[in-house]
């Protein structure tokens, strides 16, 4: 028989090497994960049944076995389900076809390869099978297709792929097991791994040793029993099956609906951020089934794209089994489930917000940023999710909600303010913060991208308006501060000031917008902020950097009319030092870019004029 000879793609040659030698914490995943890619291959043939009943044949039973061969050393988990040709063994398991492979590879050299938590995000499951086989062979027929195809590796960066023998269509996924390995070929441990792991799963799954056969799961639908008849445990293992992860669950909801429209769901907020949360196709991977019928893994009309972090499944009762991908997406009974399952997600997080604070914060910080899209997106549900919204904040580390803060204006304050940055520790330290940590007043701090989109799109929050700190016009002197802040006089603008002012604005001409004395500077000596009416800072600086505008708007720039290095530059002014002071004023614009992150349009002039005036200094 003519095998070929094919090498993994680079990140599964790496992943392999790391599982193999690294991923020992729990090797009886394996199993679990075999399990339930065999059950997914015969929940998506079932659904192909639907329309096209022939592929069926004489085989309409689906099914799941492992069969154990001491003598041989191998282990086979079989199913009956679609099966695979050739196409489909190399584009499966000759790649990760994911998204972010290559940093949950990089992920787990780079200390984390103990994390085998991991594995699951990616749906990278088969290859835990190299963790107790030192070679897998896996024989396959794609239903409706005659011909059947192995693929054999010993996980070392190449496979061979060829032609085979199977009577019937399905999939058999043979591991010849480690001698370290070996007790996974015992019945007693196999029968508990399948019993721990795979009992919700809606198949029968038999174990066959030495000729004889016994089942031993459960093989019923979870989601159907009642909740008081299902554990922790059992709920646990469901969402590590149908979401492929190994993280325990931080939510679960489990309901069914009854009246003019039936449904059920069993929905699990992770613990664990996914990998590919942010990635640009933002995929939901909600399944739905119809009267336990399974229909799609990616059903986007169940739950809106802010909510693709929940994993689980809907079954409905009124939807016809041989529903089209183009009847889902404009049918009115999904809509009722759809809007069902949200008010259920939102009315649950709400709870956990009031009640469990703590956990809530872990969830906010892990999936905050994915809600808030829904701020933006959802009209509908937009006043449910501010509610929900926590920040990061001036006053401290714990997180706020506008609630929270709205309590704590201050006297004279009308508008909520939030400075955004690329991160917290960049934001914190940000100038234009100094007048308002002088004043005790709270500003929130956004770091995420749709925080730019999000909070002008929205404008105010029960009559406070939104108001960044980089815009002109700090509104502080109408502000009552803290009783210390209020006893502390600032510090008087230096003499000659205005000269300085107008002789900085001639100088930077264009470069800048405008030149003014500030009232939010206590300690830097200078800063950038946008005037009334132009784009926020970092919004410009984001369209800039994903090609939607070509270059940044002048900005305004504020000077500290009391820091000493001013109070100098007016001085020179008056002592006629021009020059000197005009490459000081462009070492202090560069320097307010800097601050903000940006990089200079011209460093070689920016260096020059560093040296001539350091020269004067000390000449």
């Amino acid at each position: 028989m003519k095998m070929e000879k094919l090498g993994f793609q680079a990140e599964v040659s790496r992943l392999l090497d790391i599982v193999a030698h690294s991923l020992y914490s729990d090797r009886a995943v394996f199993l679990r994960e075999l399990i339930s890619n065999a059950s997914d291959a015969c929940d998506k043939l079932r659904y192909l049944s639907l329309t096209e009943p022939g592929v069926l044949g004489d085989d309409p039973e689906f099914k799941v076995t492992v069969t154990l061969d001491q003598a041989k050393k191998t282990l086979t988990v079989s199913d009956n389900g679609i099966g695979m040709n050739r196409e489909d063994l190399i584009s499966h398991l000759g790649t990760i076809a994911r998204s972010g492979s290559a940093q949950f590879v990089q992920a787990l050299e780079e200390g984390k390869s103990k994390d085998v938590s991991l594995i699951g995000q990616f749906g990278v499951g088969f290859y835990a099978a190299f963790m107790v086989a030192d070679k897998v062979t896996v024989v396959s027929r794609k239903a409706g297709e005659t011909l059947s195809w192995q693929w054999i590796s010993d996980g070392k960066g190449e496979f061979e792929i060829g032609e085979a023998e199977r009577a019937g269509r399905g999939t058999d996924v043979i591991l010849h097991i480690k001698k370290d390995a070996e007790e996974f070929l015992e019945k007693a441990r196999v029968n508990t791994i399948i019993t721990k792991y795979s009992d919700h799963i809606a198949l029968p799954i038999k174990l066959i040793e030495g000729g004889k056969e016994e089942k031993v799961n459960q093989a019923a639908a979870l989601w159907t029993r009642s909740k008081s008849d299902i554990t922790e445990e059992q709920y646990r293992d469901f969402y590590r099956h149908v979401a492929h992860a190994f993280d325990e669950p931080w939510g679960t909801l489990h309901f069914k609906a009854e009246g003019k429209i039936e449904y059920t769901g069993l929905l699990f907020i992770p613990t664990v951020k996914p990998f590919d949360l942010f990635h640009p196709d933002r995929k939901q991977s909600l399944k739905l089934y119809v009267k336990r019928v399974f229909i799609t893994d990616h059903c986007e009309e169940l739950l809106p794209l802010w909510l693709r972090f929940v994993k689980g499944l809907m079954d409905s009762e009124d939807l016809p089994l041989n529903i089209s991908r183009e009847m889902l997406q404009h049918n009115p009974v999904l809509t009722k489930i759809r809007q069902g399952a949200v008010k259920r997600v939102l009315d649950y997080l709400k709870k956990r917000a009031e009640n469990e604070p703590d956990a809530y914060a872990a969830f906010w910080n892990d999936f905050g940023a994915v809600l808030k899209e829904g701020i933006y997106e959802d009209a509908e549900h937009k006043d449910a999710l501010i509610k929900l919204a926590r920040f990061r904040s001036t006053s401290g580390d714990s997180l706020v909600s506008l609630a929270d803060y709205i309590g704590r204006m201050k006297e004279g304050q009308t508008a909520i303010y939030y400075l955004t940055g690329d991160s917290l520790e960049a934001a914190a330290r940000s100038p234009q913060l100094e007048g308002y940590r002088a004043k005790g007043v709270e500003v929130l701090l956004l770091t995420d991208p749709v925080d730019e989109f999000w909070v002008p799109a929205v404008g105010e929050y029960e009559g406070k308006t939104f108001r960044s700190v980089t815009r002109g016009g700090a509104d502080l002197d109408s502000i009552k501060g803290d009783a210390k802040a209020e006893e502390k006089k600032p510090e008087p603008a230096a003499a000659g000031i205005d000269n300085l002012v107008a002789l900085m604005k001639l100088t930077l001409k264009d470069a800048v917008k405008d030149v003014r004395v500030s009232q939010r500077l206590t300690d830097s000596a200078v800063c950038l902020v946008a005037d009334e009416g132009d784009m926020d800072m970092r919004l410009a600086r984001l369209l800039q950097q994903h090609k939607r505008i070509d270059t940044l708007m002048p900005r305004v720039l504020e000077i500290n009319g009391s820091h000493p290095v001013v109070a100098a530059l007016a001085k020179a002014v008056s002592s006629g030092k021009g020059e000197a002071v005009a490459d000081a004023s462009w070492l202090l614009l560069d320097q307010a870019r800097i601050q903000e992150g940006e990089v200079l349009n011209d460093p070689t002039a920016f260096a020059k004029r560093l040296g001539e005036v350091l020269s004067r200094a000390f000449a």
